[in-house]
């Protein structure tokens, strides 16, 4: 392990919307590999050797962390250097981007719109060219709607599929590992460092018009368009999304609440309001309400897991462009429950969600979002690419 000496604690040094820390690199590579002359950012989620894990929240720092988080292990001995460790909204729950100490970064793609989270800082180190790779988790969208708003491709990988350890927790039901890059084929090299390699079997790609209709018109009748120019077939997968929603949220709420409930307790202040509001709902679910909720998210895990068994579902990475920075708070929060409606069915299925950009809409980045089974990522990264390639039509790059 090669710990480099990082860059001064000066606010000139580095954008701190961006990096929480940052060197050149501030770890190096343990081996050669696939990832050789790749550069990452890591989520501020995942232990890094000789620094303390943040969690986007300044009060939460502690001492230096005595080891990697296995997959960052993976990816320097892979030949990846880490430059940095990246923002993200404070404790990962969020999608939009800000954070509340921090601050909220500069979307590269589209300046005066939202990042994205909670893989915000990440992202945004890979769309601005800092970085290659970035490491980030996926618990209800947080890889696939900063990817999507950032022209980025992106990936949550199958719930399990990497292991968590060294990651600090949202909601374990539903936390996966994932990562963003600007091209198809260092996304793949990931894929080859990280996950297994898989049979390649026949899938037919399927798209529904009805979840296409949760997006804004725009973005459905761009995914429903696109899905057809891939080949896609309409199926009606009967997903009663309001009702799924409801339940992954009360579900992800108590254990949030449960990791990190006793901690907030005792630093009164410590979040911002938007993310101390949605803690302070979480605290008020019951174990009752939980275990009610489980078995209503297990109902619709095996109904979905069923309806995409030998098929892979398109449907609209976030059901908005990325909103204006300047957005009031209640149309950011209608948004965001939108885009949780169609983002939340991979995590409650725990299968593999693949997103890569489609044409801008009026100068506004918009994403196409691919679901597979579960274990089918690295097929699925396959499909998206041989897709995108053979219709040349969604800013696909090598």
């Amino acid at each position: 392990m090669t710990i480099v000496k990082q860059i001064p604690d000066r606010a000139t040094d580095f954008d701190r919307r961006v990096w929480r820390e940052l060197g050149a690199p501030l770890v190096r590579a343990t081996g050669d590999g696939v990832l050789s002359g790749h550069t990452v950012a890591v989520k501020d989620l995942y232990s890094v050797a000789g620094f303390p894990l943040g969690g986007g929240v300044p009060d939460y720092l502690g001492a230096p962390a005595p080891s990697h988080a296995p997959v960052v292990a993976r990816l320097l001995a892979a030949g990846a250097d880490i430059t940095g460790i990246a923002q993200t909204d404070e404790f990962a729950y969020s999608i939009t981007g800000g954070n509340g100490r921090y601050g909220m970064p500069v979307n590269p793609a589209a300046p005066h719109r939202v990042p994205g989270g909670s893989s915000s800082g990440s992202a945004v180190a890979v769309a601005s060219g800092a970085v290659t790779i970035g490491l980030g988790t996926d618990t209800a969208g947080s890889i696939r709607v900063p990817a999507a708003y950032q022209r980025l491709w992106g990936i949550r990988t199958s719930h399990g599929a990497i292991p968590t350890m060294g990651m600090l927790p949202l909601a374990q039901s539903f936390d996966a590992v994932g990562w963003m890059s600007r091209d198809a084929l260092t996304l793949a090299a990931v894929a080859e460092c990280l996950l297994p390699e898989q049979e390649s079997g026949d899938a037919q790609l399927i798209v529904d018009p009805r979840l296409c209709a949760v997006a804004d018109d725009e973005p459905a009748a761009a995914s429903l368009a696109a899905a057809k120019r891939m080949g896609a077939v309409e199926a009606d997968l009967n997903a009663d999304t309001a009702s799924w929603f409801t339940a992954f949220r009360t579900v992800q709420a108590f254990e949030a609440w449960s990791n990190h409930g006793a901690w907030i307790q005792a630093h009164p202040g410590a979040l911002e309001s938007e993310v101390a509001q949605r803690f302070r709902f979480a605290s008020t679910i019951t174990p009752s309400q939980a275990i009610a909720a489980g078995e209503v998210l297990r109902i619709a895990a095996e109904h979905l897991r069923a309806a995409l068994r030998d098929r892979i579902l398109a449907l609209p990475t976030t059901a908005t462009p990325p909103p204006p920075r300047t957005a009031a708070a209640e149309a950011l929060e209608s948004g965001r429950t939108r885009t949780l409606h169609l983002t939340c069915l991979a995590a409650i299925a725990g299968v593999p969600a693949v997103t890569f950009p489609l044409a801008d809409i009026d100068g506004i980045p918009n994403g196409l979002c691919l679901i597979g089974a579960p274990g089918m990522d690295r097929t699925l990264i396959r499909h998206s690419i041989e897709k995108a390639r053979d219709t040349g039509q969604f800013g696909f790059s090598q």
